[in-house]
């Protein structure tokens, strides 16, 4: 396997995208095709949700393995290089994702975690847990292939 070299993974890294990703796009379209409508990417709410339900006043996060770091998750790998900057990096993204999880708690709205890999594991599945927990209550949905479906506080 060949290394890249750091301008190629320079661009390799920055045309990842943040918005209307794959395991995104399939699970709104699962969503949409089951009657749910939504908003897509609030700028409004905290964290600019990936998708948003304002009916059911809840909102619903696609977050991918790696970058948010999903524990015990085979995707959840460290780079090999530049370990201090990865860690700082890493643990931002997390400390963010808390922050705007909290603010969205203290305004009323629910929110559901979905992980990268459940979706890879299981579109259907991962859509119906989707599906019921808007039906419920439950104040939080976090989905992941090491998670399953759980709800919590």
């Amino acid at each position: 396997m060949r290394i890249p070299t750091t301008p190629q993974r320079s661009r390799m890294m920055s045309s990842i995208r943040g918005k209307n990703t794959w395991p995104e796009r399939t699970l709104r379209t699962i969503l949409f095709s089951r009657g749910f409508r939504y908003r897509l990417h609030v700028r409004k709410l905290p964290g600019s949700p990936d998708i948003v339900f304002p009916k059911y006043r809840a909102v619903v996060f696609v977050h991918g393995c790696f970058w948010h770091r999903h524990d015990g998750c085979r995707f959840t790998t460290m780079p090999r290089t530049n370990g201090d900057f990865w860690r700082k990096k890493f643990q931002g993204n997390i400390e963010r994702d808390r922050r705007h999880m909290d603010a969205l708690k203290a305004l009323d709205w629910r929110v559901a975690i979905i992980w990268e890999c459940a979706l890879k594991h299981s579109f259907v599945e991962t859509a119906c847990a989707v599906q019921e927990w808007l039906h419920g209550n439950a104040p939080v949905l976090e989905v992941g292939q090491s998670t399953s479906a759980s709800n919590g506080t």
